[in-house]
């Protein structure tokens, strides 16, 4: 067993594939991670807190794998190319392997979920 505590788990810069959500004025956005599992710790899954400073959301990208993306605090968006849906605390969204999209926060909230994927999986961003 292993209990995480994400205030002891180190936060480290994210800076690329990132940009500001449409309109956005408010200056420099940013993206940080908390790895909850270090690679190679499990064989089913990698597993990370992901945190987006307001307006900040990642540019369209796919994932060779499916992704799980449990929203843990502020408002975000997730964005397909069929349609955007506004999230926030106790949503869980499911991505297939493949399927373009992008998150982020709002212009108006940061946003941080919990990331879940497969081990070996890529990300292709635009």
């Amino acid at each position: 067993m292993r209990v995480v505590r994400i205030s002891e788990v180190q936060e480290e810069p994210m800076p690329t594939n990132i940009s500001p959500v449409p309109g956005w004025s408010g200056g420099a956005v940013t993206r940080t991670g908390q790895q909850i599992l270090p690679p190679g710790m499990s064989e089913h899954f990698n597993c990370g807190w992901r945190n987006f400073s307001r307006g900040a959301r990642e540019n369209f990208h796919t994932h060779s794998t499916d992704q799980i993306l449990i929203i843990t605090a502020g408002i975000g968006i997730v964005a397909t190319e069929q349609e955007e849906r506004e999230v926030t605390v106790g949503d869980i969204v499911y991505l297939p392997a493949g399927e373009r999209h992008c998150h982020g926060a709002t212009k108006d909230s940061y946003l941080s979920y919990i990331s879940v994927t497969r081990p070996g999986s890529q990300a292709v961003f635009e």
